[in-house]
């Protein structure tokens, strides 16, 4: 049993899709995902390192800025039209899974015009133009942020599904090691406290790491540590500000790990990074990144603030002190660091990808034959 899974361009597209994907072979043992990509996305690289047969074609965005380059944007739909037809005569699917991202729009084209039932999920809490656009043709759509749900067209408003991002979840709470055990891990001292934790995503972030520099080099309040991911190529400038209560890394592997130490984050606003860490329960100090499409950071960090789960700032205005304002407005007043942990842990759905691949499940099931 066939089901396409398509979405990519970047990884925030991708890695749901494999989530759900994986989810999905253990709730449905007769589906066979099959990915559908981009030759010019980050699945070129990942997706021949999975366990999944895929297809990728020559898609391309709507080139917005330079119109005139969407005669790529033209071409690539029509050859990717005709190759989907070739794959879809030999191998009927199911179902389509699409995970956003302009890697999915022939895809999805290709499905709403054949009659193939297609199911959306959307990551972040402003709809990306893709999943806006088919969304209205949709048999469920499943959101990573409630918000999102007003950003549908009416139609689809009411086959929208909260269900969360798919992540990797955290271990059950009698598994995790102890925090002050997960401290010493990292090799922090009795000195600390609390855990800050701050990484840019797995590539880093220079202007996050600047921030912290600048917090790191006036001083963090008494009693935290820092935990701080660079990004390999970002290591080399920073790590001479390591010392007993600040371990700088390039990269954060298992960043597990770092989630079990940490008592705050600071990070930008991403989907799945935010995920993940309203999962854990940490809550977080974000800025959103200023370029991401239609800036769409910002209405996660917008909505998380709003649930008491971050606070956040323009990537223009963070200063250090505003670090250390968020570290002191939670750990100064009694209670208050509970009560964000409790916010945080709300806005967590760290079941996402096997409550998703449940419902794809029953949308594979043959119809019950009506007996009377």
């Amino acid at each position: 049993m066939r089901v396409l899974f398509t979405g990519g361009g970047t990884g925030g597209h991708l890695y749901p899709a494999l989530a759900i994907a994986r989810a999905l072979v253990t709730a449905c043992p007769e589906a066979r995902p099959f990915f559908v990509g981009a030759r010019r996305g980050i699945e070129r690289e990942l997706l021949p390192g999975t366990e999944f047969p895929h297809l990728l074609l020559d898609a391309h965005p709507l080139y917005r800025s330079k119109p005139w380059r969407n005669w790529r944007t033209v071409a690539g739909l029509v050859g990717g039209w005709r190759t989907l037809g070739s794959m879809g005569r030999e191998a009927p699917p199911r179902l389509v899974v699409a995970t956003g991202g302009y890697a999915s729009g022939p895809t999805l084209a290709w499905a709403a015009t054949h009659g193939v039932p297609f199911v959306l999920q959307e990551q972040n809490a402003h709809v990306g133009a893709t999943n806006r656009l088919f969304a209205r043709w949709a048999r469920e759509v499943y959101v990573g942020f409630p918000e999102a749900v007003r950003g549908l067209p009416p139609a689809a408003q009411s086959r929208a599904h909260d269900l969360g991002n798919p992540i990797q979840p955290p271990p059950a709470a009698d598994a995790r090691p102890a925090r002050d055990a997960a401290r010493a891990r990292w090799g922090f001292g009795p000195e600390v406290a609390t855990v800050v934790l701050a990484f840019g995503g797995s590539q880093g972030s220079a202007a996050l790491n600047r921030l912290v520099a600048g917090w790191v080099a006036a001083g963090l309040p008494e009693g935290v540590g820092l935990i701080w991911g660079t990004g390999a190529s970002h290591h080399a400038a920073h790590r001479h500000l390591g010392s007993p209560r600040v371990m700088v890394h390039p990269y954060l592997n298992p960043i597990a790990d770092a989630y079990a130490a940490a008592d705050l984050a600071v990070a930008r606003a991403g989907a799945m990074t935010t995920a993940e860490l309203c999962a854990w329960g940490i809550p977080m100090f974000l800025v959103p990144l200023p370029t991401a499409a239609a800036d769409h950071q910002t209405v996660n960090a917008r909505s998380l603030a709003a649930a008491g789960a971050a606070t956040w700032v323009r990537e223009a205005d963070a200063t250090p002190s505003d670090l250390t304002a968020f570290c002191m407005r939670l750990l100064a007043a009694p209670g208050a660091l509970q009560a964000a942990r409790e916010a945080t842990l709300a806005r967590g759905r760290p079941d996402a990808a096997r409550e998703i691949a449940r419902r794809v499940a029953a949308l594979l099931a043959p119809a019950v034959p009506d007996r009377h």
